[in-house]
């Protein structure tokens, strides 16, 4: 069965898109820690990072360095972090946040639940960066 991010890049399910590729997508998470907080996906659906080609891998860090440099350029903070946990969809994504104290990465804290429009909102404010 198809993950979720799959049903994304296929638009078969909405998504605030951000960036994309021909092989790499950026859209924002609906329950951010923090607004602003972007996934990063390769179209390829593979579950483990590692399991990634070093072709794709590369890529997909390359993609998420020039989304990263965008959404720096969109949010008032001190930098983006970057993590890849890999537990939650069975589909490769790296997690750009926002942040300006290291709790604005914090998992384990109560996510938020914005609007449709503020998320539509965000995702124009950082595409307009990219």
């Amino acid at each position: 069965m198809a993950s979720i991010f799959t049903k994304i890049i296929n638009r078969e399910i909405p998504g605030h898109i951000v960036a994309e590729n021909d092989d790499y997508i950026a859209f924002l998470d609906i329950n951010p820690l923090v607004m602003g907080h972007v996934l990063v996906v390769p179209k390829q659906e593979v579950d483990y990072i590692f399991d990634l080609s070093d072709e794709v891998y590369s890529g997909l860090h390359l993609f998420a360095k020039q989304v990263a440099i965008a959404l720096k350029a969109s949010i008032n903070c001190v930098r983006i972090g970057t993590a890849v946990i890999g537990l939650e969809v069975p589909h490769v994504h790296i997690h750009l946040v926002p942040m300006n104290s290291m709790n604005d990465i914090n998992f384990s804290k109560p996510k938020l639940n914005p609007s449709q429009d503020e998320l539509a909102s965000m995702a124009e404010k950082i595409k307009s960066n990219i």
